[in-house]
């Protein structure tokens, strides 16, 4: 039986330091990709601070994975529990209907988390990938440019932007994961200052890199207070885990249920850094009070949370009492990082006041009670 997540006092502490209300204010939040993990936690977090949340989504997770990874739960749970949220069945590739909804809105913030989010997938479907992560960012960004200039415009991108170019980073072997020289300059994580050319990025890194520069371009060349959040894995209970995306989320999943899960290549040794869903709208929350223009931030879990899959199978063994089913692969998913930890000090620095939430243990006890719940 997995025991409960444990109180843990910097949620408090957080939640206190950033916790007042909004009631009354008429101020409407953006949100696309509301079904979605990062959207429909961001969708929660401004409901609950009394902002109107218009969301967006067309469930097309569903088209990407398949039934089981529909996120019509979802919408449907943020209908029923908030009154100040809209859903908009919408598709954002579709320039006319994004600039009738924006016109028809006072928008205060625009959230982009919308997005075809596999790399595997993407090379099945290259114009569909290409549509949705890179035109569609493109709609958003001129709909936010012609009606409202002045609203804060945050991007979800991914660490994929800088392709396989970790995996040539110096890395040693140890019995349960990767890990990279202790002298090395990204010891503590990567950070903005990796080069995203000449190297291999997956077609879906490409589409997001191609939207990732433009939501740059449009704060430096257009002054829209644009900000980029490159994020490691992006994981929480709303996550609806498939095996080409959401890995904890699967695995958490798959052990309940006794599924096989497959790894592919490096023995299982990869390390991802983790960071929950709620610590990543708390960021969004301070760059929407101080907002910047072209800005960049390598995002995750960091030094602070951060695990191989290795080590996520036997922690979430250990929390379930259940056996894991798993099998090994050799060969590895194209593009796929071997070891990758944000350094996300540039974030802090802007935003000293910012502090995690979860850990790795909290993450994976939040995701073993939400999936409980829901098989």
């Amino acid at each position: 039986m997995y025991f409960l997540k444990q109180m843990n006092p910097i949620i408090d502490f957080q939640k206190a330091m950033i916790g007042f209300s909004h009631k009354g204010v008429s101020m409407t939040i953006l949100i696309t990709g509301s079904g979605g993990l990062i959207g429909a936690e961001s969708a929660r977090f401004f409901c609950g601070k009394g902002y109107d949340v218009v969301g967006i989504d067309n469930d097309m997770r569903k088209y990407f994975f398949g039934h089981d990874a529909s996120t019509e739960w979802s919408r449907k749970e943020l209908e029923s529990d908030f009154d100040n949220y809209k859903h908009i069945d919408a598709d954002i590739r579709e320039e006319k209907a994004m600039n009738a909804i924006f016109q028809e809105n006072d928008i205060e913030l625009i959230i982009h988390t919308a997005a075809q989010p596999s790399h595997d997938w993407a090379a099945q479907e290259p114009f569909t990938d290409f549509s949705v992560n890179a035109q569609g960012t493109l709609c958003l960004l001129e709909a936010t440019r012609k009606y409202h200039p002045q609203a804060p415009f945050i991007f979800t991108s991914t660490n994929k932007v800088y392709g396989d170019t970790p995996n040539f980073l110096p890395l040693h072997e140890e019995e349960n994961r990767w890990e990279i020289d202790s002298s090395h300059q990204y010891t503590q994580g990567i950070d903005e200052t990796m080069s995203v050319d000449q190297c291999k990025h997956s077609l879906f890194g490409v589409s997001k890199l191609a939207a990732d520069v433009m939501v740059q371009e449009y704060g430096k060349y257009f002054g829209l207070k644009t900000m980029t959040f490159r994020g490691g894995c992006l994981t929480g209970p709303m996550h609806s885990g498939a095996e080409l995306h959401g890995f904890l989320a699967y695995l958490t999943k798959c052990i309940l249920t006794g599924k096989e899960y497959r790894i592919f290549g490096y023995n299982g040794k990869q390390v991802r850094d983790n960071i929950h869903s709620s610590d990543l709208v708390n960021c969004f929350y301070y760059a929407f009070k101080a907002p910047r223009s072209g800005e960049v931030y390598n995002i995750g879990g960091s030094r602070h949370s951060n695990i191989s899959m290795r080590e996520a199978i036997a922690k979430i063994e250990s929390y379930t009492g259940k056996k894991a089913n798993v099998s090994y692969l050799d060969e590895n998913r194209i593009g796929d990082h071997i070891w990758y930890i944000s350094d996300v000090s540039k974030f802090q620095n802007h935003f000293p006041e910012w502090k995690y939430a979860y850990d790795s243990d909290h993450i994976l006890q939040d995701i073993i009670e939400g999936a409980s719940k829901r098989l």
